[in-house]
Parts: structure tokens; C-alpha cells; sequence
């Protein structure tokens, strides 16, 4: 029988490198475990972010939508009352036209009537 005998020392050796393997297996196990929890989070927050953006992409769409429509309709006033300005000053040049004489002393009038008021 050629079995060897530990000393003391040699077996809490032993106990000490076990328990120092275990603590590294735990420790492992726990780096893992925290890797998933921290990766499954960064994926939950990297959804939200591309789904707040694409939120906020559809928003500025709207936006500059509505704005070229309102232009447009900005555009059809300005030219409405332009064409209005135009059919007035149309009428007015004709009816000097026709009364020249009654125009003059209705403009002579007008402006005596202005430059009584601008003079308070």
C-alpha cells in the first residue's frame, strides 16, 4: 500500500485552492449573468431610441408638409387679391377715363381732405 498521508498544511492547501476555484466559477457565473441582463437592457434602450426617433422623423414630416401647404395657399391669397388690385385699378383707370374733369377735382378733394388731416 503505497498511499501517501497529507499533512495539515497540504490539505488546507488543497481546501483553500478548491474554494478559490469555486469562487472564480461563482464570479464567472455572475460576470456572465450581469453581461446578458446589461446587453438585454442596451437592446431594450437602443429600440426605444429608434422608435422615438422615427417618431420624431414622422412628426418633422408632417410638419414641413403642412407648412408647403400652407405656403401654397399663402400663395393662391396673394395672388387672388393681386388679381383684386389689379381688377380695381383696371375700374379706376377707366373711369378717369371716361370723366376726366370729375377725377381731377375728386383727386384736388382727396388731397386737400389728407392734408387737412396730416396737418393735426
Amino acid at each position: 500500500m503505497n498511499k501517501q498521508v497529507q499533512t495539515p498544511e497540504e490539505l488546507v492547501g488543497n481546501r483553500i485552492d478548491e474554494s478559490a476555484e469555486r469562487v472564480k466559477q461563482a464570479t464567472s457565473s455572475a460576470v456572465a449573468s450581469t453581461k446578458e441582463a446589461v446587453e438585454r437592457a442596451a437592446d431594450t434602450v437602443e429600440d426605444s431610441l429608434h422608435r422615438a426617433t422615427d417618431k420624431v422623423a414622422d412628426a418633422a414630416n408632417r410638419t414641413t408638409d403642412k407648412a408647403v401647404e400652407l405656403g401654397e395657399r399663402g400663395r393662391e391669397v396673394y395672388d387672388g387679391t393681386m388679381d383684386k388690385a389689379d381688377e380695381w385699378l383696371e375700374v379706376a383707370r377707366d373711369y378717369v377715363r371716361e370723366k376726366p374733369v370729375q377725377s381731377v377735382a375728386i383727386a384736388l378733394g382727396a388731397g386737400w381732405l389728407l392734408g387737412r388731416i396730416l396737418r393735426r
